[in-house]
């Protein structure tokens, strides 16, 4: 298969605290992402419906015992998914999967089916964070549980983690009885790893996170946004065939990956554009939030300074000159520059191993250009 976007690009070295993303890369890695984002929809539409009749129940829970209500299950369940769906989002997930089989031989759009997992399980957090943090916009409309009740909300968004197994499920034969075991053992400990990543950040941001160090938010952000990142990655190397360094290469590269998209989207969080980045201007210092960003302000700022900012994010406040007074300390402190550094030095160490794993290719280039995208990108 060739490269989605239409040609190959030419990736430059990354890793330099001062270097930057120039347009024509962007444009290079965009392009790509919006090449695989079609073969994952309709991954995704293969095993859950937007609108589902009872053939569509049969192949989702199975034949009924006694009668289906597909119009219920359409709009509590399918329609919810749908609805967050059609929003957008970059697919880079289920790319992943996709442009590490392709490292390794495999046709990636053979793996598109089960490259959506990843897509289906993110999606699926976000519909319950958004309860969680009592947020108001996802990707610049109300959240599903504004839209929906957060009854339908909790229950579409739990639905997601295990309607992304339906392939595997359905469809093992496909894709080898071992290979799939071990899909099953990554799905698992990601997905564990995943709610004690979730559940860190909140008990962090209801006021108990007292001296939380970096190396711990690190830790929380790879459990939270680094474990699917990791499971898309090591699906791709154990589905072409991947030796066992090779799986866990590409996982910590993955891991990598979403630690640097975290920690870049803590940033445009308070810096990105209302209206352009989606979300609630400034939500994680209304929530509390004890980021990369906040860690590092409280350490380097003023005594007076770090007081008022952990006033203020402990008292959840969504006064808007609070909210600006918060990221004018943490702007000042330099701790944007050094979030910039953080992520970038994580990438260039898990790309080492995974270089060494992994034989040339396009696709090789693809990832070096999709792991400076995520630091660098502006939505």
């Amino acid at each position: 298969m060739s490269l989605p976007g239409g040609r190959a690009c030419c990736a430059r070295p990354f890793g330099s605290a001062v270097c930057k993303v120039n347009w024509a890369i962007t444009r290079d890695i965009e392009r790509i992402l919006e090449g695989y984002k079609p073969v994952v929809d309709a991954a995704i539409e293969r095993h859950i419906p937007r609108k589902l009749d009872v053939r569509g129940m049969e192949r989702c829970v199975g034949r009924p015992s006694y009668a289906f209500d597909p119009k219920a299950a359409t709009g509590a369940v399918n329609g919810p998914i749908w609805d967050l769906l059609d929003r957008g989002g970059k697919r880079w997930r289920p790319a992943l999967t996709m442009i590490v089989a392709g490292c390794l031989g495999k046709d990636p759009e053979s793996l598109a089916d089960v490259a959506a997992a990843s897509e289906v399980i993110h999606n699926g957090t976000l519909m319950v964070d958004d309860v969680e943090d009592s947020s108001d916009l996802r990707r610049g409309r109300p959240c599903t549980h504004i839209k929906y009740g957060v009854d339908v909300a909790v229950n579409a968004g739990n639905a997601m983690y295990y309607l992304s197994m339906l392939p595997l499920l359905r469809d093992r034969k496909k894709y080898g009885e071992k290979e799939t075991l071990k899909a099953y053992d990554v799905y698992i400990e990601e997905l564990v790893r995943l709610s004690y990543g979730q559940g860190t950040d909140i008990y962090w941001h209801r006021g108990n996170a007292g001296e939380v160090t970096e190396r711990q938010y690190l830790q929380m952000c790879a459990f939270k946004t680094g474990t699917i990142a990791r499971l898309a990655a090591k699906w791709g190397a154990i589905f072409a065939g991947g030796t066992d360094d090779q799986v866990e290469a590409a996982g910590m590269l993955a891991e990598s990956i979403g630690v640097a998209f975290q920690i870049q989207d803590d940033v445009l969080n308070l810096l990105g554009e209302e209206g352009k980045y989606g979300k609630d201007p400034g939500g994680d210092i209304s929530e509390g939030k004890r980021t990369l960003l906040v860690i590092y302000a409280l350490k380097h700022s003023k005594k007076d300074d770090a007081a008022r900012l952990i006033t203020t994010l402990d008292s959840h406040t969504k006064d808007k000159k609070k909210i600006a007074e918060a990221i004018a300390i943490i702007r000042q402190s330099g701790a944007f520059e050094h979030a910039n550094g953080v992520a970038r030095k994580i990438v260039a160490t898990a790309w080492k191993g995974f270089d060494s794993s992994f034989p040339k290719s396009k696709h090789k280039e693809v990832l070096r250009l999709l792991a400076d995208y995520v630091i660098d990108r502006s939505v």
